[in-house]
């Protein structure tokens, strides 16, 4: 009984069957999107110097997502499927771009200044990681998701402290791409101006419903 209870209150997790379109797509590019693609690069890119501090906040990227997609899934359900309507919307466009526009980047250093722990952990992240299929930046385009979800929370707007610290983080994630030489400046503007374009289709009626309503007498909405 409880079990049945269980899958009744989350039975919004048919969304994550969404990743079984998603990795075997991307995965497909990283094999297969190997030479003859596009180098992105901008003229901003060269006056940005390489970090290695900021892969702390590129690897908390995962742990980000996954706490910013969990909350809503458990505790705001509506607010769950906008999140998954906007990230799905901007994870499609952005197979479709890579299928259609092979693309990548020539950035990252052939060799580093220092040797630390950070150095290394780029190290790895450069192995396992391919520098192409980057346009547009996930890392960007998600981590602003789940910055505007909780600005349109109901719940987290009486809690200014967790909005703040989301918005923080997804600005240093945001810089993270571009001083690990993970992401062009090209990359990260076209995750931004992506999100700029699905964000209306979102968030906007829920904002014109809510307007409507408090334009109403009191007494009609009693």
């Amino acid at each position: 009984m409880k079990v049945r209870k269980f899958i009744k209150k989350y039975r919004h997790a048919w969304v994550f069957l969404y990743a079984l379109i998603y990795m075997p797509w991307f995965t497909y590019l990283e094999k297969h999107v190997t030479q003859d693609y596009y180098l992105i690069h901008s003229p901003l890119d060269d006056y940005i110097p390489f970090v290695e501090y900021f892969i702390v906040p590129y690897l908390l990227w995962f742990l980000f997502i996954a706490v910013g997609a969990g909350y809503f899934f458990f505790t705001d359900k509506n607010g769950f499927y906008r999140l998954a309507a906007f990230l799905i919307t901007g994870m499609t466009f952005f197979l479709i771009i890579c299928t259609v526009f092979p693309n990548g980047l020539a950035l990252r250093p052939t060799e580093f200044e220092r040797d630390n722990i950070f150095t290394r952990m780029v190290q790895f992240i450069y192995a396992a990681d391919t520098p192409t299929n980057v346009l547009p930046s996930i890392h960007v385009f998600n981590s602003t998701g789940i910055a505007i979800a909780v600005a349109h929370s109901n719940k987290l707007k009486q809690k200014k402290w967790i909005q703040y610290l989301t918005y923080l983080f997804a600005g240093l994630i945001i810089l993270s791409t571009m001083f690990l030489k993970q992401h062009s400046v090209t990359d990260v503007f076209a995750a931004l101006v992506m999100a700029g374009i699905i964000y209306p289709f979102v968030y906007a009626p829920e904002r014109r419903k809510a307007t409507k309503v408090a334009r109403q007498p009191a007494h009609s909405r009693t």
